[in-house]
Formats: C-alpha cells, structure tokens, sequence
C-alpha cells in the first residue's frame, strides 16, 4: 500500500510541475497553450537519450531537457505570437499534432511505439536513485524547485511586466514594454521548466513512448489549471492531486468495471468543469484570491477616499 501512495505521489508531483508551468502562462501571460503535453514530451527523450548515451547524471540530463525544450517553443514563439491569442491556440495545437507524429515515427531516436526502455537509473552526486523512497524525494524536490522558480517570476519585473501585457496589451505597448520579446521569453521559461518533469517522469518509469504525450494530456493540463485556479501558484498543484487521485478512487468504486473507469473519468472530469465555470468560474483557488483583490481594492479605493475627503475639509 506504501508503494502505491508513492506511486501517487510522485504522480502527482510530475502533474503539478506540468501544471504550474502551464498556468505560468495561462494565469500570468494569459497565453492558452495545447502543446504543453509536447514540451514533457521532449525533456522526457532528451532525458532518456543523454543518460543512455553520454551521462546518467540527473543534473545533466536536466540541463539538455530544459536547454531542448526552450529551444523548441522558441519555434513555435516567435511566429505565433506576433499575431493575436487564439492564432497561438491554432499554433500549439498544430505543434501537438506534429510532435505526436515525430514521436511515433522516428523510431531511430524515439523508438517508434515500443518507446524506449532500459533508461538507467539516474545519479544524484555521485549516488544511484533507485528506490520508491529516492523517486519520491526527487519529484518533490524538482517541484519545489520549480514552484520555487516561478514564485520569483511572478514576483519579478519580468512578471509584473507579463501580467500588465496580460491585462492590457496595447496599454503595456504604450507604455514602451517591448511586448512580443517578454511574452516569448514567458513561453521559453514555461517550456523548459516542464521539461524537468519529464526528466523525473523518464527515470521513475525507466520506460517512455508516445502514448504519455499525446493531446489528451494536453487537454487534462489545462483542465487541472482550470479547476485549481488561474493566476494561483498553488492552484495548479490541487486540481493536479485532485485530478490524479480520482481515477484511482474510481478503481475503488464497488461494481464499476475497470473496463468503464476510463469513460467514467471523462464524464466526471466534464461535470467538475461545467459546474467550476457555472459557480466557481476562477477555479478552487482563484476565486479566493479575487475576493481577498475584491477586499484589498475596496480597502484601498475607501483609504484614497478618506485621504480626498480630508484634504477637500482643509
């Protein structure tokens, strides 16, 4: 049973990277992306082929992903985001679809179907990962490292600047923010974070193929953002632990055969997210945070009306 909730959990921590980095651009740069699931994809083979190839280092290893991965959304960065959001939309959804094909085909590099097996286990100063206990600590430690990451972000400069570009693009060109080069280095910085997850997710398995990095991957990102919250570090990491652990508490239900798990998931999955937009239209998280704005904003507008008022009684 231990096994199984590492298992879980090391599940959940790959989810969570993959959708944190998601709403990095969803939440802040208010760029909605169906590629995601690609960016995985890639820091998974890269992963896989440096350790198999040239060095099982974990440290390595997660340097070629995330140097790979930003590198190819710079492909898909610089044409699509010098028109408007939903040409992006079309974009990385024809990335998504291009990369699955990449995948399944170039059996020399990706091993076609089969996937690639025998990855080694990977070397974390010197000494071998190789226990559920080991797996489970890195994932945590990678997630803590990427919410870590983008926590700075978001608090920066850079991220003010995303957020106002998110708000009011023509306003934040007006202003002389240099739009296009700050929404393109957000999509470099999304893309190689989710990269490491696919470095934690090649070792745990010691297996990859195409099937982990399809569109329905892509699709359940944006829909663990959703549910968790926008604009929410911490959004993310619940609608990942929630949309992780109800598959496998559908495998519990009494009399539901596991043939029909899959097609009960999807029905429960649509239902979560009609009845989110209907009454919770910010997601768990999000909706808390825009009240505490609401509040914050209300105190503020009443403190300058307060300030107003004495000034004007002077």
């Amino acid at each position: 049973m231990l096994a199984y909730l590492q298992n879980l959990a090391v599940l959940i921590c790959v989810n969570a990277i993959l959708a944190m980095t998601l709403n990095f651009l969803m939440g802040y740069a208010g760029i909605f992306s169906l590629a995601h699931a690609v960016f995985f994809g890639v820091g998974a083979y890269a992963a896989a082929l440096v350790s198999m190839h040239v060095s099982s280092s974990i440290f390595v290893c997660t340097i070629a992903s995330m140097a790979l991965c930003g590198a190819l959304s710079l492909a898909l960065a610089l044409p699509a985001l010098r028109v408007r959001g939903e040409y992006f939309v079309a974009a990385s959804l024809g990335l998504q679809m291009l990369a699955v094909t990449v995948f399944s085909e170039w059996r020399s590099v990706t091993g076609g179907l089969g996937g690639i097996t025998n990855i080694p286990s990977p070397v974390v100063f010197g000494v071998p990962v190789e226990t559920s206990n080991g797996f489970f600590l890195l994932a945590l430690g990678y997630l803590i490292a990427v919410a870590l990451v983008l926590w700075l972000l978001v608090r920066s400069s850079f991220g003010r600047n995303l957020q106002a570009i998110r708000d009011s693009e023509s306003a934040a060109q007006a202003l002389g923010k240099n739009v296009k080069a700050i929404k393109t280095l957000s999509v470099v910085a999304a893309a190689a974070l989710a990269g490491t997850a696919g470095v934690v997710y090649t070792f745990y398995l010691s297996f990859i193929n195409v099937e982990g990095f399809t569109l329905d991957l892509s699709v359940l990102l944006m829909a663990m953002v959703i549910i968790g919250g926008t604009g929410s570090l911490f959004g993310p990491l619940i609608g990942a632990a929630l949309l992780v652990l109800l598959p496998a508490a559908l495998s519990f239900v009494p009399g539901l055969p596991q043939a029909e798990v899959g097609l009960v998931q999807q029905a429960v999955y649509g239902l979560v997210m009609v009845l989110l937009m209907i009454y919770r239209p910010g997601g768990i998280v999000g909706a808390g945070k825009r009240r505490r704005n609401a509040v914050a904003q209300a105190q503020q507008a009443a403190q300058t009306s307060a300030q107003l008022g004495e000034g004007g009684a002077r």
